[in-house]
């Protein structure tokens, strides 16, 4: 698998069962967010921490359909971006 400057993941996620086997997801306290560069351009999605900021991320974004099966993952209908 190529590595990216921010993919940290050895492997992608994968379901199993319905269900996925990375990182886990709390509406509650976190907030759904793909980060984007200015310089490079590059996008990883992942969480915002709501208390603490503290970004977890999940998976580069390289696509369109890279984002909508970020949002399918988690059952989201958007996903904001920040800079």
């Amino acid at each position: 698998m190529k590595k990216h400057l921010f993919f940290h993941r050895d492997k992608p996620f994968r379901p199993k069962g319905g269900r996925f086997d990375g990182v886990p997801f709390d509406p509650e306290k976190q907030l759904a967010v793909i980060r984007g560069s200015i310089c490079t351009g590059e996008r990883v999605a992942g969480f915002k921490d709501k208390t603490t900021g503290t970004f977890t991320e999940v998976m580069l974004i390289q696509s369109h359909k890279d984002e909508e099966q970020f949002k399918k993952m988690y059952q989201l209908d958007s996903v904001k971006t920040e800079y």
